[in-house]
């Protein structure tokens, strides 16, 4: 039942699909209500990825979670957003430091939109001299937009020691960033600058707040799958485990 569930959800996801291509460097994707997955594309070790971010579109102006990972797509993402909805971004929020999510800062920063991030990503941002957020907010924030509140929440360290979430308690939406792996994912992917020993608790805080999300947005791949936390878990938990036991093997 669950698999003829997900065939559902994936079919009418694709109807709701802007008539773009699957080639379409930008697509834009209606999640729910006001809600919508955009995925662009860039080149990693070869081989082209894709990394999904949100937007939400409130009477007081649209907010965008991450930019885009393909910077061509800046400004193309705000004409879309202006040509279907009428309305401006007026707020961005980012997830985590890498490029995927923050390297928007300095271009939607210079067309007025308010950006903001946690006192941590924006140390970081500020030791790699990149653009930077003109607003810096507390890890565990209520913010509001029209009608909708969420939360954005600092769990701990995990995918970076910046990574945070967002939840939308009333639509049971949780937007994960790259804190969150696809449940396609075989693997946790970049792992440079990751604490694996501490993603674990990180996992557990967030399942514990935030219960029975509707949606989950991972960073990555397909988000239409509402395991991507519990797997992004047991990978953790898998790593781990494979981990201390080279560690064995090699003291031996």
């Amino acid at each position: 039942m669950r698999k003829f569930a997900t065939i559902i959800l994936v079919f009418i996801i694709c109807s709701k699909s802007f008539g773009q291509s699957k080639n379409s460097p930008l697509q834009i994707t209606h999640l729910a209500g006001d809600f919508y997955i955009y995925k662009t594309f860039h080149e990693y070790n070869g081989v082209l990825v894709s990394a999904n971010a949100m937007y939400l579109v409130t009477e007081k102006g649209v907010v965008l979670f991450d930019a885009p990972w393909d910077e061509s797509q800046f400004k193309p993402l705000l004409d879309s957003i202006k040509s279907k909805h009428k309305k401006d971004v007026v707020m961005y929020f980012v997830t985590h430091s890498h490029e995927d999510r923050a390297g928007g800062l300095e271009f939607y920063g210079q067309k007025g939109i308010k950006t903001y991030t946690i006192k941590l990503t924006d140390e970081i941002l500020k030791n790699e001299n990149e653009g930077r957020a003109k607003f810096v907010i507390p890890n565990d924030t209520v913010f509001s937009s029209g009608k909708y509140k969420f939360e954005v929440y600092y769990p701990g360290k995990g995918h970076t020691s910046d990574n945070i979430v967002v939840w939308f308690d009333k639509e049971k939406l949780l937007y994960g960033g790259c804190f969150i792996k696809s449940a396609e994912a075989k693997d946790l992917g970049y792992l440079g600058e990751a604490y694996v020993n501490e993603w674990e608790e990180s996992i557990k805080k967030v399942q514990a707040k935030f219960k029975n999300p509707k949606y989950i947005i991972p960073g990555h791949d397909d988000w239409t799958n509402t395991e991507s936390l519990n797997h992004t878990l047991k990978m953790v938990q898998e790593y781990k485990t494979k981990k201390a036991s080279d560690n064995k093997l090699n003291k031996k």
